[in-house]
C-alpha cells in the first residue's frame, strides 16, 4: 500500500522559513520522480518543485525560484523541501506527489501560512 505522508507545516511570519518533509512507503523510492505541489483556496493545484530519479534533477516552479529547494533522502524514503524567505502568497496546502511507473501518488497535504 503506497502511503506518502507530509510534516513541517504551520504558522510563519513573512521572511520565516520551513522545512517540509515527505515520508514514502509502499514503493521503491529511489525509482520515483519525486514532487511537491501547492494549492491555495480559489486557485488551481500548481507544482512547486520536483527531483527527478534516479538523477536528482530538480526543477521549480517560477514564483519560488531561488527561495525553496528540494531534495531527497533514498536511505530514508524522504523528500525535504526548504523554504526560504516566505511571503504571504506562499499560503496554500503544500502536497507531497511521486510517480511511480506512470501512476501519480498524493499525500494528504500540510497546511502552510505566511502572516504576521
Amino acid at each position: 500500500q503506497v502511503k506518502l505522508v507530509e510534516s513541517g507545516g504551520g504558522l510563519v511570519q513573512p521572511g520565516g522559513s520551513l522545512r517540509l518533509s515527505c515520508a514514502a512507503s509502499g514503493f521503491t523510492f529511489s525509482s520515483a520522480s519525486m514532487s511537491w505541489y501547492r494549492q491555495a483556496p480559489g486557485k488551481e493545484r500548481e507544482l512547486v518543485a520536483r527531483i527527478t530519479a534516479p538523477g536528482g534533477i530538480t526543477n521549480y516552479g517560477e514564483s519560488v525560484k531561488g527561495r525553496f529547494t528540494i531534495s531527497r533522502d533514498n536511505a530514508k524514503n524522504t523528500v525535504l523541501l526548504q523554504m526560504n524567505s516566505l511571503k504571504p502568497e506562499d499560503t496554500a496546502v503544500y502536497y507531497c506527489m511521486g510517480r511511480y511507473y506512470s501512476r501519480d501518488y498524493w499525500g494528504q497535504g500540510t497546511q502552510v501560512t505566511v502572516s504576521s
